[in-house]
């Protein structure tokens, strides 16, 4: 039978994704909780709502298979045995591996039904929602300031980065920050119980790991070449490390890594490099020097189990030789203008999704960058972006891709 998942390039035609309907998570955002829970600004929810169907919908009407993460979770959970696992681990991830605190957040979860029960871990518990008949010890040393016993899971519709298809297979990611650090472990349930996947995907590699990794810096360019940031939320160790899970057990014979700046407007190397068709790439002008260079690294199988890693910097000619292309047209975000650039990429001008070649998702908003794409040839479907963007991400980044078509 073949995979369910099968992914051998960035651009092949989408036919299954997996997306996350924000939920009232984004309400349980604060000014005093920003920063922690990784966001800058709050956005509205109906009307991130309404623009994530908008998405969602756009995909449709291209025939895509739409899947919902949260659904799928929750189908995952069908036996009781499986669902009392996932809770005690979710609530132990949650900083309670035992004691008070965890009984009570464990019994007050699995008194739901599986759905609103998924969903209330999405959007967290607040100390008032569940009954502690007295202060415990463990509440005493806390920040009593928190709101929540359980942390919400905002950044979960940007289901890119949990994980990232390849191949036949995906990564499990290990993620950088404690406020994503969960949204993995939904992931290995889905994959490890969902009748969809339940024993059929190979797993590159999984989320038991101290060395980081996230799907918005993980590219597939072909069916034997893999493309890597080298970024604030992936490590290089990690990279090493799944380039060698790659090397030994699948066909990629080549991974590409890119350095980029390790801050928070770029914090993926989605958010400044992506790729739109056979030949095309859309790319964040501040990522290049002056010369149109980037440092990079190409690795290669090696000698028993080891890998072979070169330096260059010249990012054309490593993508022309690596897909065996003529050359290489790197569209800049705001047509290269240091200011429109620079807004338009921190509005995820260069996080496009890529639906089939020369076909893309992007956002309405960033009407510099989508007008060039055109001029480039590309098809462009524009998508709402008013509160959506609040969270820094495109639609690459709330995307994550099951099934593309071979090219």
């Amino acid at each position: 039978m073949p995979s369910p998942i099968h992914v051998t390039s960035e651009i092949g035609k989408l036919k299954t994704v997996m997306l996350h309907r924000p939920g009232r998570e984004i309400e349980n955002i604060t000014p005093d909780s920003m920063y922690r829970l990784l966001f800058d600004d709050i956005p509205y929810l109906p009307i991130a709502q309404e623009e994530h169907d908008y998405f969602a919908q756009t995909l449709r009407d291209q025939g895509i298979e739409v899947l919902y993460f949260e659904k799928l979770a929750a189908e995952a959970l069908a036996d009781q045995d499986v669902k009392e696992e996932f809770v005690d681990r979710m609530v132990a991830e949650s900083g309670y591996a035992a004691g008070l605190i965890h009984d009570v957040l464990k019994e007050y979860l699995l008194a739901m039904n599986t759905q609103d029960m998924v969903n209330k871990i999405f959007e967290g518990v607040r100390r008032e929602e569940i009954d502690l008949p007295h202060m415990t010890l463990q509440q005493a040393a806390e920040d009593t300031e928190w709101p929540f016993v359980m942390d919400p899971m905002p950044n979960a519709y940007f289901t890119r980065d949990p994980q990232a298809s390849i191949g036949d297979g995906l990564s499990i990611n290990r993620m950088t920050f404690p406020a994503r650090q969960r949204e993995s472990l939904i992931t290995e349930y889905i994959i490890k119980h969902h009748p969809r996947f339940a024993g059929q995907v190979n797993v590159w590699r999984d989320r038991n790991h101290e060395t980081h990794i996230e799907g918005g810096d993980e590219l597939v360019l072909s069916d034997h070449v893999f493309a890597i940031g080298i970024s604030q939320r992936t490590t290089a160790d990690a990279i090493e490390d799944i380039a060698k899970n790659l090397f030994k057990k699948s066909n990629y014979d080549t991974v590409i890594a890119i350095k980029i700046p390790h801050n928070h407007a770029m914090m993926h190397l989605d958010t400044v490099f992506t790729m739109i068709d056979y030949d095309k790439f859309t790319v964040h002008p501040a990522i290049l020097d002056e010369n149109g260079h980037v440092d990079n690294w190409v690795l290669h199988p090696g000698k028993d189990g080891e890998i072979t890693m070169e330096h260059h910097t010249d990012i054309k000619e490593v993508l022309k030789k690596a897909l065996n292309k003529d050359d290489i047209d790197l569209i800049p975000t705001g047509n290269g203008d240091p200011i429109i650039a620079a807004r338009e990429q921190w509005n995820d001008g260069s996080n496009t999704l890529a639906i089939a070649p020369g076909e893309v998702v992007t956002y309405n908003r960033n009407y510099v960058s989508n007008d060039l794409l055109r001029k480039h040839g590309i098809l462009v479907h524009e998508v709402r972006s008013s509160e959506l963007s609040r969270g820094r991400g495109g639609p690459r980044c709330m995307s994550c891709p099951i099934v593309r078509e071979d090219l």
